[in-house]
């Protein structure tokens, strides 16, 4: 059954299909905040877009109900942080022309306490910026890719500047499409709940919980016809008849299918022509109806 458009959607329907880009406090571990939204919520399922460590904050997107089946989309994209540098001794005075030279590839190992496998690999940092420096503190806002260790890059910096050097506070403010424009906190979204289930007062709800299309933002957008639709929702896949209008995409992109009316269909890998007359399109990986 295909969704109806995400400006018409009720609170109930919000919360089956929908995401908040949540202010995590320091404390809880990202894996806990999502399983508060969940109960909060009163849906069967909720995921974090992105695992933090229980002392870092910010900007940590949580999918609810079937939009769970979006998690991959945070894979793609980018992530931004704001750290404090904890430098072992006085900053000498190139430490700018120093920060600046980890913009680019990195080769990175993950920690031991990583659960993924300890193997050296590339991960892109595509800006650093040293913001202030305050006797051993420096303070650095990092865009990279995603899969990034941040409390490695610290530990590196330090050894390029001679000091030594530990990652101290960590703040993720962004990752993509969200940023720390939109935060809400776990308070702001459990008074918008109560508002709403006390008196029906929707608003507060509204600001908190979007539609999970907003999730795919950052993804090329594929526009197919209703009638594809419905095929798609029975496991079919995308072809080039169905497809109405399509953004640029690299062959083998993720990209994100949706309806006339903006609904989600389905994610899935570009592989042919959207204005041949006939031929596969998209590849489909996940349906989303």
């Amino acid at each position: 059954m295909l969704r109806r458009p995400p400006d018409e959607r009720s609170p109930d329907e919000l919360l089956a299909f929908g995401v908040v880009n949540l202010d995590k406090p320091p404390g809880p571990s990202a894996h806990q905040v999502a399983a508060w939204v969940r109960d909060l919520a009163g849906v069967e399922q909720a995921a974090h877009a992105g695992t933090l460590d229980p002392k870092v904050t910010g900007c940590l997107p949580v999918l609810t109900g079937a939009a769970t089946r979006l998690s991959q989309v945070f894979l793609e994209g980018a992530k931004e942080y704001v750290t404090v540098l904890e430098l072992h001794d006085d900053p000498p005075g190139d430490i700018k022309a120093v920060v600046s030279e980890f913009e680019g590839p990195l080769y990175q190992k993950p920690p031991r306490k990583s659960a993924v496998a300890r193997r050296l690999r590339v991960r892109e940092v595509y800006d650093l910026d040293l913001l202030e420096v305050r006797d051993r503190q420096a303070l650095l806002r990092i865009r990279c890719e995603s899969g990034t260790y941040i409390r490695k890059l610290c530990h590196d910096i330090g050894l390029a500047l001679g000091t030594g050097a530990h990652m101290g506070h960590l703040r993720r403010t962004g990752t993509d499409p969200f940023d720390d424009s939109t935060l809400v906190t776990m308070e702001d979204f459990a008074d918008g709940l109560a508002r709403w289930r006390e008196d029906e007062t929707d608003d507060w709800l509204r600001e908190a919980v979007q539609p999970a299309e907003r999730a795919l933002a950052h993804l090329p957008a594929v526009t197919v016809a209703p009638s594809a639709a419905e095929e798609v929702a029975q496991g079919a896949q995308v072809y080039a008849p169905g497809v109405l209008e399509s953004e640029e995409a690299d062959d083998g992109q993720l990209v994100a299918c949706f309806t006339p009316d903006d609904a989600a269909v389905c994610l899935g890998r570009m592989v042919g022509d959207a204005d041949a007359e006939a031929g596969l399109v998209v590849e489909l990986e996940r349906v989303l109806l």
